[in-house]
């Protein structure tokens, strides 16, 4: 019996192969799950991204469930809460930029413009599959991750520098950076 082939950096446990085979990559259109990664992508900025997937489902509890109205009324006691939680990083930059990316992103709405429109115009609304055959050739950023970054900056999103934007990227499916040979490549129609 021949094993999976997978992209090598989700190798490491059953917690990273899940989340290769089953969310990255993969078009996410929701806006809300789109804000999600966006600020998970930030807050996981100096750390690795395993971090990130152990404390997933407390940051969805921490952040109301990633709900922009009810963060951006987040009171002092609640930011105290976040800042002591052991559930997430408790980086006082990274969750006060969460909260500020919810302003942004309730601007961005007040003013027409909806954000996952807004995300995958930076490809077109067609995801970009790259022919890849190592993991060695996949950049950390690129001229459309540099784009997003400026004008999410811009816009008042922080911690959203060209490498976390072309990791968001990745993980919302805007592109396919799975290797040629990996099983999971093919994007779902």
């Amino acid at each position: 019996m021949s094993e999976i082939k997978r992209c090598s950096w989700c190798l490491k446990d059953n917690l990273y192969m899940d989340y290769h085979d089953n969310v990255w990559g993969k078009p996410e259109y929701k806006d809300i799950k789109l804000f999600e990664y966006l600020n998970l992508e930030g807050a996981q900025a100096g750390l690795s991204w395993h971090t990130i997937l152990k404390k997933m489902e407390t940051y969805h509890q921490a952040f109301d469930g990633w709900d922009p109205e009810k963060m951006v009324r987040f009171s002092d006691k609640k930011l105290i809460a976040l800042e002591s939680n052991p559930g997430i990083i408790r980086n006082k930059l990274k969750i006060k930029a969460a909260i500020g990316n919810a302003r942004s992103f309730l601007e961005m709405r007040a003013s027409g413009l909806d954000f996952s429109h807004y995300i995958w115009s930076f490809v077109d609304g067609t995801p970009i599959v790259n022919n890849f055959r190592s993991m060695n050739e996949i950049p950390a950023w690129t001229s459309i991750s540099q784009k997003m970054s400026k004008d999410l900056k811009s816009r008042g999103f922080k911690f959203v520098g060209p490498t976390i934007t072309y990791a968001f990227m990745q993980a919302v499916g805007l592109v396919n950076d799975h290797i040629l040979d990996c099983a999971y490549r093919k994007i779902d129609d």
